[in-house]
């Protein structure tokens, strides 16, 4: 094993916490385009880290074979893909927010992985 478990735990952390950061971040640029925009594009944002949270949630909640890890890591994304798909549904088509803002908002928070894992420290 190179990384113990809580390594993992303090990245996923940071990844939540910069996703969530990036979502207001988003959400005030977008604010100069009007209130719409900027709630669409913080949603979008949200809708990630909320994923995130959940499948880390899911991948570091105990200690166990590679079998049940390698399930858990399975689920987690399922989970966190139903989440994404099924917020962007609601941002999209029960509240009706400007699609572009949302897929923004969402390709922004998804950039904090490139960022997390180049600088990982």
């Amino acid at each position: 094993m190179l990384n113990s478990p809580a390594s993992g735990r303090r990245l996923a952390l940071r990844i939540i916490l910069l996703q969530l950061a990036v979502a207001v971040l988003v959400g005030l640029v977008f604010l100069a385009l009007g209130y719409r925009e900027a709630m669409a594009a913080a949603a979008g944002a949200t809708m990630v880290a909320l994923g995130t949270a959940l499948m880390s949630a899911r991948f570091f909640s105990g200690v166990s074979g590679a079998g049940v890890v390698l399930g858990r890591l399975l689920t987690g994304m399922l989970l966190k893909w139903i989440v994404i798909v099924g917020g962007l549904v609601v941002i999209l088509f029960q509240f009706k927010l400007p699609p572009l803002a949302a897929i923004t908002g969402l390709a922004a928070a998804y950039a904090v992985y490139l960022l997390a894992f180049r600088f990982k420290g």
